[in-house]
């Protein structure tokens, strides 16, 4: 597997990364935790350092599981976990946004017991508090970077002033936010930010939810639990006018011997040699075929063409639901 630097941090992890989310959260019931930790360990097996987690997810439940599959190999690997909600103690139910330094601090303790480890590797905002000023949550992380809790602080979803105003508090390693060939928005204004203040970028979504695999088509049910049932993009009318787009990646797969997913994943690689995407996963094949991806090299040829056919195509539908959408780009 190759590596790759987030930004001029020092920060190395292999190309790409393994998201965990959808193994406890977000897409329909959590899976066998069993299955799960083979999944996660194959990942180390094939090269993967870098594994992606939120307190969120489950809630709690994915950072435990992370961190009884990684605990064997915890020095070989990376581990990224994010802080930035409140949970209602009574059902333990996401309760809205909680960046206070002193709930940072005990999200983090909370976060390095249910992960088996003595030190967070990257420790990102999960979102943006308009209650809290950014540099007092800069100002939080450095404390726990000065303790030896956490090695490196991170953003999510952040707007350009916030990542300026943070990073001259405690340098930011690495912004998470979501980017694949159907949603580029990163690319007018966060990226260039990001490449001048030497800002590693981790999209999450690579993959489009799914989408960009080919496997889903405007039939396709998701399970009543999938986040994806809310996202417009993903009503079945979007999907239909969407295929546009899954087609344009068949056509140069199958040139490539390769598959569309594996297709929309070396895009995103060829964009810039300090991004690492995180796709998620809950099958070896299909992390088996995610990986691979790292290995194909797409020619000037093959991205100009890229570019000149989806400059044709509009994507239809937001990528949130209206609520989700108000917590972006801040």
């Amino acid at each position: 597997m190759q590596k790759r630097k987030l930004g001029k941090s020092g920060l190395e992890v292999s190309a790409a990364g393994l998201g965990c989310m959808g193994m406890s959260f977000g897409y329909g019931p959590a899976k066998d935790k069993q299955e799960m930790i083979s999944v996660i360990r194959a990942a180390v097996e094939r090269g993967v350092t870098f594994f992606d987690t939120a307190e969120v997810y489950g809630p709690f439940t994915n950072e435990e599981l992370v961190g009884e599959a990684l605990a064997p190999v915890r020095k070989h690997v990376v581990i990224a976990t994010k802080f930035g909600f409140q949970f209602e103690p009574e059902t333990g139910k996401q309760a809205g946004l909680n960046s206070k330094p002193e709930h940072i601090k005990q999200v983090a303790e909370a976060s390095l017991r249910r992960l088996r480890t003595n030190v967070i590797d990257l420790f990102y905002q999960h979102r943006v508090d308009p209650d809290v000023p950014i540099e007092d949550v800069a100002g939080a992380v450095k404390d726990l970077i000065r303790e030896g809790k956490v090695r490196h602080f991170g953003l999510s979803e952040a707007g350009v002033q916030t990542i300026r105003r943070a990073h001259s508090v405690q340098p930011v390693t690495a912004l998470q936010s979501e980017y694949s060939l159907w949603w580029r928005e990163p690319e007018a204004e966060i990226m260039p930010a990001l490449e001048e203040l030497g800002i590693g970028f981790v999209p999450f979504s690579p993959l489009g939810k799914g989408f960009l695999t080919g496997k889903i088509d405007e039939n396709t049910t998701f399970d009543s639990t999938d986040f994806r049932n809310t996202v417009p993009r993903f009503a079945p009318e979007a999907r239909k006018a969407n295929r546009a787009l899954v087609d344009l990646l068949e056509t140069i797969a199958q040139r490539k011997k390769a598959t569309s997913a594996q297709i929309a994943l070396a895009w995103v690689l060829a964009q810039k040699p300090w991004i690492v995407p995180i796709p998620g996963t809950t099958k070896l094949h299909r992390l088996q075929e995610n990986v691979a991806a790292v290995s194909i090299a797409l020619s000037e040829g093959d991205l100009r063409e890229i570019e000149s056919a989806t400059s044709g195509i509009a994507v239809q539908g937001a990528r949130y639901s209206e609520g989700a959408q108000r917590m972006i780009n801040r």
